[in-house]
């Protein structure tokens, strides 16, 4: 008996499969389970028991290498619709480890609607248990674009969220936790839940599927539904922001009742930003009466006697002469989030806590994701030194600026100081020595501010406006003397300030963006004006005007001696100058001519034709370098304007439109043309640097594959028509400059021009909308 026994043993240890066994499943044992799972499910009486034995057997073989599921697609819905929990979990289990190992498997059962609807169908079911397993498959399947798009036509997204806001116990059990070997930043440790891991399970099934999806599918959630869904989103992120949970972020590693995720808090931001894109409850507008009462006074025609006297020509200061309730309704509900108690250390806090950076978003971006892209890992972090905020005072013997953390961060200059609560306590410690706190972006980060910006905006026909708040402490003086590449309106929130605004140094208004650092600023011999500013004044100071500003102490009136303002900044970014309305009604122009004649000449003459209009945008940059007109904001997409005040306006911008038509057709030489452009190469610059917002918005009309996006082989190009047909070219270029002129309809463009202005507002609106979600302050 004892050697049958020993001989039965050595039998079965030689039937052990071999490694290669093991780790490499032949096709014919996915074949055995499909045929011995089609057998169980044939039978009226299932055999569960030997579903769950294939079922398990699969997914390990799957986890060992890939299997072709061909053969099981046609069973996966069936399996999942099975009534016992066990099978439906497998049968999730398969599907999860199926699309992890093999992109060809994922996308093999995306392509069957059955099964993924069947999947996301289990979402609604009652039991923890298949809950857990579904949303964990979940999670895995969106891992390609095509299986997420699947998903999402069979309502995953809205189930995930409604499931996750039936079954989240609270926020007191939110914790956050670090990884030892990874980023310590609090903006890179990742969510906690304790004790609950189906709750963890579909919080990270729902974030990864929101941050994959693009701007028209979060559009599909219903808004009730992605509300309420943003709203405990809102607060989770509220709570882990908390100094208390980032300090205990060590303990929860040590503790095993926390249940972990791989959402970071910058995940959880990016998700709250993408479900705000497109929120309307967010932000909105005031009324264009509260805002024209609040900065040009009571009368009707205030807005349009500003503009005809004061806009980019001259300061402009209306005075309170008692607390005017009219600022008190623009900017009420922004005093009111301050919780002003008469203490400037709380007040400091109050503005500061709670706030993330807000990274800059190209000028010319029209892709709201494309910035997502880029802020990949950040979005969410705290303030950034520099980027955000300033806290900075003018020393009066030097005249020069100093900042308070450059003494106490020697990095802050080569890597981002991203502030701490220590540091909000240093800045308030930094104002009782007399430095001023200067904060960005306040547009983005208050609701209420952001409609002001909003209205002032439209007012003006411009993409957006921007909004900074200052805080500066008795006898003291915060920035240098300085200019503005916008113009800005100065409202006096709090306390008292004294402005010195000089002469400017030149007729050429400064364009956005123009490098302004090294500047020299000599004012001794220029003109000066001098105002006081108390509590409701508003001042506006047009681009280019140098300033300055410093608060006494108690000015005996009242007013205390510091000053909280803010600043309204009309930024008129290059497409909305007038130089710029050139170059859009030129290629406006250019695209028409296209379709209508192209057909019909030859390839030498197209070729002529259209380099002559990219010369004649070099020569509309040439006029604007020297002509003030052109560097002047156009305001034709102004609205929310009264009738009679927008008809002077219109009247006035279309004068302006001819003047500058008529300086093209006049001014334009070829030859300075050509001049500057060898100039450019020789100096390694881009000729056509102006208009690079036009190249970009070139590229998403439908004659793009026409317009050479190539611009060094266009200059190629340029050399080469210039050296063997430069008579012809010179022909060309006179024929396009006065076609254009002729032809040029003020109407069409300004109707061209609103559309183009609407493109930048709408992502704009996107961004701030994020940002307002993040910070959710009034």
């Amino acid at each position: 008996m004892e050697k049958e026994k020993k001989q039965r043993v050595k039998r079965k240890r030689n039937e052990k499969p071999s490694a290669r066994d093991l780790h490499g499943p032949r096709s014919s044992d996915s074949n055995a389970i499909f045929a011995l799972l089609l057998a169980a499910l044939s039978k009226r009486t299932h055999s569960v028991i030997l579903i769950n034995k294939c079922l398990f057997k699969l997914r390990r073989s799957l986890l060992l290498s890939p299997t072709s599921m061909t053969p099981m697609l046609a069973l996966l819905p069936t399996l999942l619709r099975s009534k016992r929990a066990e099978i439906a979990c497998r049968t999730a289990d398969v599907i999860g480890a199926a699309s992890l190992v093999s992109f060809d498997a994922n996308e093999e059962i995306a392509s069957d609607s059955e099964t993924v609807e069947g999947l996301v169908s289990l979402l609604e079911s009652r039991k923890r248990k298949v809950l857990l397993s579904v949303c964990n498959a979940v999670l895995d399947f969106s891992a390609t674009t095509f299986a997420r798009r699947q998903m999402l036509k069979f309502f995953a997204l809205n189930k995930l969220m409604f499931v996750f806001l039936q079954i989240f116990k609270g926020l007191e059990f939110v914790c956050l936790w670090s990884d030892s070997e990874g980023d310590q930043s609090p903006h890179s440790l990742k969510i906690g839940i304790k004790e609950d891991e189906l709750s963890l399970a579909f919080l990270t099934a729902t974030v990864v599927l929101i941050n994959a999806c693009e701007v028209d599918q979060l559009q599909n959630v219903p808004p009730s539904l992605s509300e309420a869904f943003l709203n405990v989103l809102r607060d989770i992120r509220a709570r882990v922001s908390e100094e208390e949970v980032i300090k205990g972020a060590r303990k929860c590693n040590e503790e095993g009742r926390f249940c972990k995720s791989n959402i970071a808090v910058s995940n959880l931001a990016e998700g709250i930003f993408r479900l705000s894109i497109n929120a309307s409850q967010l932000t909105g507008s005031l009324p264009f009466e509260v805002v024209q009462r609040g900065l040009f006074g009571e009368s009707d025609t205030g807005f349009g006697d500003f503009i005809s006297n004061y806009w980019e020509v001259s300061p402009f200061l209306l005075t309170r002469i008692v607390k005017d309730p009219d600022m008190h309704d623009m900017f009420g509900a922004f005093m009111q989030s301050l919780n002003w108690n008469g203490s400037v250390p709380s007040l400091i806090s109050s503005i500061l806590q709670g706030l993330v950076a807000c990274f800059p978003i190209a000028s010319d971006e029209q892709n709201i994701l494309n910035f997502l892209n880029e802020v990949k890992g950040r979005l969410g972090c705290p303030i950034i030194y520099q980027q955000d905020i300033r806290v900075v005072k003018t020393e009066s013997q030097s005249s020069k600026e100093m900042h308070y953390f450059q003494d106490f961060h020697s990095c802050c200059v080569k890597e981002p100081l991203y502030f701490t609560f220590d540091d909000i306590l240093k800045c308030r410690q930094a104002y009782k020595e007399g430095y001023s706190v200067a904060l960005r972006g306040l547009e983005f980060r208050y609701q209420s501010i952001a409609a002001i910006a909003d209205t002032l905006a439209l007012m003006f026909g411009q993409p957006s406006v921007g909004a900074n708040l200052y805080l500066t402490p008795p006898n003291s003086q915060g920035l240098a003397c300085h200019f503005d590449d916008h113009c800005v309106f100065v409202c006096q929130i709090f306390g008292s300030k004294q402005w010195t605004i000089f002469s400017p140094p030149g007729q050429l208004l400064p364009r956005l963006y123009d490098n302004l650092l090294g500047s020299d600023i000599d004012c001794t011999k220029a003109c000066k004006r001098e105002f006081s500013l108390r509590e409701g004044d508003v001042l506006y100071i047009p681009r280019g005007f140098p300033h300055e500003a410093y608060t006494n102490s108690d000015d005996g009136d009242g007013y205390p001696g510091f000053s909280l303002h803010l600043t309204l900044s009309i930024e008129v970014e290059p497409p909305f100058e007038w130089g710029g309305v050139a170059h859009f009604a030129l290629h406006c122009w250019s695209e028409n001519q296209k379709r209508l004649c192209y057909n019909g000449s030859n390839i030498l003459s197209q070729k002529l034709d259209r380099m002559s209009v990219n010369l004649l945008h070099v020569a509309i940059g040439i006029i604007g370098n020297s002509d003030p007109s052109f560097r002047k904001a156009c305001l034709t997409a102004a609205v929310s304007l009264p009738p009679v005040v927008y008809d002077s306006l219109f009247e006035g911008q279309r004068n302006t439109f001819f003047y500058i038509i008529d300086k093209v057709r006049t001014e334009s030489r070829f030859m300075e043309v050509l001049s500057s452009i060898e100039i450019a190469i020789q100096k390694n610059e881009d000729p056509f640097q102006q208009i690079q917002w036009l190249w970009i918005l070139s590229m998403e009309t439908e004659t793009s594959g026409e317009y050479n996006n190539n611009k060094s082989f266009m200059i190629e190009d340029l050399l080469s028509l210039c050296a063997q047909q430069k008579d012809k070219l010179e022909t060309a270029f006179l024929n396009v400059k006065s076609r254009f002129c002729g032809e040029v309809v003020f109407e069409e463009v300004v109707t061209s021009h609103r559309m183009l202005l609407q493109k930048y507002r709408n992502t704009r609106k996107q961004y701030i909308n994020g940002m307002v979600s993040l910070h959710n302050k009034l």
